[in-house]
């Protein structure tokens, strides 16, 4: 089925742009410096604030899923707190390297599909980035609650329709006439990327239905703007006498209005599902960093 062939494909993409490992390490020189003012650490800074409620928590076991370079449990390790970060990646080549680099402290190859861990075997699992590539994501999810004790964290591109009603409407009154006409508003109805994979939006009623259907308790939502990746981020500097970066800045600016007039959806949605619901203070904590909190109510049945 094509899950195998999507799978094989994206396990061999990094292989096939840094195919030595000297390739991978001149790449990887990019990515060391966590403290490196430039645009896309900005960008990424942007993300990793969503993790900063949990993480303030001493002594959490994170699993990170699809952390290609190590950046996502290189920053779960660097805050302290005595928290610890297992990287994986479906292919370890990069990992390898930072690894070797001091960067991470373990790391392993594992499939979304089927990690090799026991159940229970860490507190959170954090997916960023990646769910959007997987073939088959919900069996991925089911996959990263089964490991987590707590919760599974996912920050992902958000699907737009759901937080846009007006133009729900307008695609559905087009889709009664001819589906073809949604095709020339909804331009990126159907989007994809160079390895091949879907990109599979997320949206916040998907995950409060999964998370009903397995009969728990609480999720999260964090709706934030960082999509503004360009190539040659990476040794941009973000400072402010940057003309490429105040531009990009006014742009945020506009969509974190736009969010909060509810005029748009924002460009990525940050998921938390929780096995485990926190405490009243670590709610708190989570409302105060922009969180909105949705109590899913008993089944009746049960």
């Amino acid at each position: 089925m094509f899950q195998e062939e999507s799978y094989n494909k994206h396990g061999n993409w990094y292989n096939t742009l840094f195919p030595t490992e000297e390739s991978k390490k001149a790449y990887f020189q990019k990515f060391k410096e966590a403290d490196q003012n430039t645009i896309n650490n900005w960008l990424q800074s942007i993300q990793f604030s969503c993790l900063d409620p949990l993480i303030s928590v001493p002594g959490q076991a994170w699993l990170t899923v699809g952390d290609a370079y190590g950046l996502d449990a290189n920053y779960i390790i660097s805050k302290g707190n005595a928290n610890s970060a297992h990287a994986s990646d479906l292919k370890s080549d990069f990992l390898k390297v930072s690894h070797q680099e001091g960067f991470i402290h373990s790391f392993s190859a594992e499939n979304a599909e089927k990690l090799s861990f026991e159940d229970n075997s860490f507190d959170y699992v954090l997916c960023k980035e990646t769910y959007h590539h997987f073939p088959r994501p919900y069996m991925a999810v089911y996959e990263m609650l089964r490991v987590a004790r707590k919760g599974v964290m996912m920050i992902e591109p958000q699907d737009p329709v759901t937080k846009m009603p007006v133009f729900l409407f307008i695609t559905n009154v087009l889709a009664a006439i001819n589906d073809k006409l949604v095709q020339k508003i909804w331009k990126n109805r159907f989007s994809y990327e160079p390895v091949g994979n879907f990109v599979y939006k997320v949206s916040e009623r998907e995950f409060e239905k999964l998370a009903a259907g397995l009969n728990l308790r609480l999720v999260a939502f964090k709706r934030i703007n960082s999509n503004f990746y360009y190539k040659g981020a990476e040794t941009t500097m973000a400072n402010r006498g940057n003309m490429k970066f105040l531009k990009l800045r006014i742009r945020k600016k506009i969509f974190d209005l736009l969010v909060s007039l509810k005029l748009c959806s924002s460009q990525v949605l940050t998921s938390l599902i929780f096995k485990e619901t926190p405490d009243e203070q670590e709610q708190q904590k989570l409302k105060q960093a922009g969180y909105h909190l949705v109590h899913i109510p008993v089944n009746p049945y049960l």
